[in-house]
Order: C-alpha cells, then structure tokens, then sequence
C-alpha cells in the first residue's frame, strides 16, 4: 500500500480518484503527490513545504503552483485525497471477486486493516500529529461513501435475489448503511481483532453468517 498523510485544507474534484479501476501511467500531478507523501513521511504535516516537495518530485515551484494554485495547504489536502482514493481503488480490486456480501467484507475488513497497520505514514501521522489529519480524513470518508455504497450494490442484489436480504430492503439504503459501517469498523476495529481472519468469520462477530 501507499503513504498517506494530511493537513486542514480543501481538495479539488480532479484530485479524487475514486474509481475502482487499474492507475494509470503516472502524471506530472501524480509525481508532485508521491513527492508530497514522501516529504510528510520525512518531515511530518506541519513541516512540509512547497520547496521540499519540489525537491523530491523533481519539479519546480512554478510546476507545483499551477497544479496546486492553493499553495501547500491545497498540495497537502490534495495528497490525502489522492492516497485515499488510492486505499480504496487497492481495497476494491482486492474484494471484487468474492462470492457473497459475507466474504467481501470478512476480506474488506482484514484487508484494511492490515493495510493501514502496515502504513508507514499514515501510523506516523496518527502518532504524532492526529488533530492535523483527523479533519481531512473525515472529509474524505464522507467523499467516498457513495463510492462503497455503489461498489456494494450488486452485491446486495445478489443477496436479495438469494432471498438472504430482509423482505423490503431498499438496496440504496442499505448499501449506504453498510458502507458506513465497514469505514467506521476500518476506521476503529473496537473490540474486534481484524488482524485475525478467522475471529472476523466466527460466530459472536459483527458479521452475519453464511447460512
């Protein structure tokens, strides 16, 4: 998995990549970004500057600013929405082919948390500066919830036509709900071991189970 990390600022539509699709080649914008979670996992949030992120890019100030006219605050923000969508276009891909709702989010849950524990940035910012990324990993929850809520779709439809979904459902409702429920338990496993499969399947869990 990528590097993630944020700063207050807002993000702008064409940095939000939240398509389930494979990355394209890599553009200059996209360079100036990896440069950016390469300086915030060097310097941290509040340290990072234009210059640094220049630097590490291979680009000048000038390329930076007329991509992100907004300056640092802009740049920063923008990194966390790119690497956010990034998380998620990883976390599709890797529960795309499960047979039923119940195993895509036994997968969804294991996999996402061992791809958060596994980092680097992103622990280093929830470490020392939480308040700073709190506020833009919010932002960008609520971005991708219809993201999930229409990835889960046909899942859900395949559960009602299975006759495993209540009588009267509407799928939108519930795949809204759900998605909010898998970025909450992403977000704070609780309780929960997500780092053991076989505890997010057994019985007692917050997941239903296969009949």
């Amino acid at each position: 998995m990528g590097e993630t990390g944020g700063i207050t600022g807002r993000s702008t539509p064409e940095s939000l990549p939240y398509a389930w699709a494979v990355e394209s080649p890599i553009t200059v914008r996209e360079r100036v970004l990896e440069g950016a979670l390469v300086c915030i996992g060097r310097y941290g949030l509040a340290r990072t500057t234009v210059d640094d992120v220049a630097s590490a890019s291979g680009v000048s100030r000038a390329t930076i600013y007329r991509h992100f006219p907004g300056g640092r605050e802009q740049l920063v923000a923008d990194t966390v929405a790119w690497e956010t969508g990034r998380f998620f276009a990883r976390l599709g891909q890797a529960v795309a082919g499960a047979p039923d709702l119940c195993v895509l989010l036994e997968d969804a849950l294991v996999f996402a948390r061992k791809s958060l524990a596994e980092h680097v940035v992103f622990q280093r910012v929830v470490d020392t500066e939480p308040a700073r990324l709190l506020p833009l990993i919010t932002v960008e929850a609520n971005r991708i919830l219809p993201m999930i809520g229409g990835f889960l779709v046909p899942f859900l439809e395949r559960e009602r036509d299975a006759g495993r979904l209540r009588a009267g459902a509407e799928i939108g409702h519930t795949a809204d709900y759900v998605a909010r429920m898998v970025l909450s338990c992403i977000g704070a496993d609780g309780v929960y071991d997500f780092d053991d499969p076989a505890g997010v399947m057994a019985p007692g869990t917050i997941l239903p189970q296969h009949p």
